[in-house]
């Protein structure tokens, strides 16, 4: 048999256990949003499909794979095409996966010897744009840069002591603390008191902003 004629012939357990769990969770989410749409109950659906009450339990549970043939009555039984029951599947969702130490360095404005941002993620998609930050301080500095840009900011301490502005206020933050704040207001580190120091920074904005 050669490999085309394998493909077009592959059988469900074939594909790779944790893409097929993935799969079948799916088309059962996706049979269960169609059926309670059109005010259907599981065994009217499944007299209407020609297939079990219980047959159907399982397609919506994710625990069955179901056969090509139950997936067109299923589509045909809830007038809608066959593909509207893998979308989900199919849509694409972003991951950014970062070795430890492996963030893309970054030259943020006022960046001075000692002060190292390390760019964690990126979402390159959607109306919200997310940017992580592990910001690592190791030597003092009398002037420290000061930042405003759109969106909210969101601080956690990992390691050493610092005390951080936001607009007229001042924070002494220390590991474990967190502070979350409007960006737009002048803020930034204001007195690192032991060091080094390293904190994580969530920055927030609307793409189109």
């Amino acid at each position: 048999m050669s490999n085309k004629t394998r493909d077009l012939n592959q059988e469900p357990h074939d594909v790779p256990v944790g893409e097929r769990r993935l799969l079948e969770e799916s088309i059962g989410r996706a049979a269960r949003y169609f059926r309670e749409k059109t005010g259907l109950t599981i065994q009217e659906l499944a007299t209407a499909a020609g297939i079990s009450a219980g047959m159907l339990s399982k397609v919506e549970n994710g625990s069955t794979s179901p056969s090509l043939t139950t997936l067109q009555a299923l589509s045909s039984a809830l007038n809608v095409p066959v593909t509207a029951l893998f979308r989900g599947f199919e849509e694409t969702r972003d991951a950014t996966f970062v070795k430890a130490g492996k963030g893309l360095t970054i030259e943020r404005r006022g960046t001075r010897a000692g002060h190292q941002y390390e760019l964690l993620g990126h979402t390159p998609h959607g109306p919200v744009v997310v940017e992580p930050y592990l910001i690592t301080l190791t030597e003092a500095a009398d002037v420290f840069p000061i930042f405003q840009h759109p969106g909210l900011e969101f601080l956690y301490m990992l390691e050493g002591e610092l005390v951080y502005r936001h607009g007229n206020r001042v924070y002494e933050l220390e590991p474990g603390d967190t502070l979350f704040f409007d960006s737009e207001a002048a803020h930034g580190p204001e007195e690192l008191r032991v060091l080094p120091i390293r904190f994580l920074s969530v920055i927030s904005y609307s793409r189109n902003g």
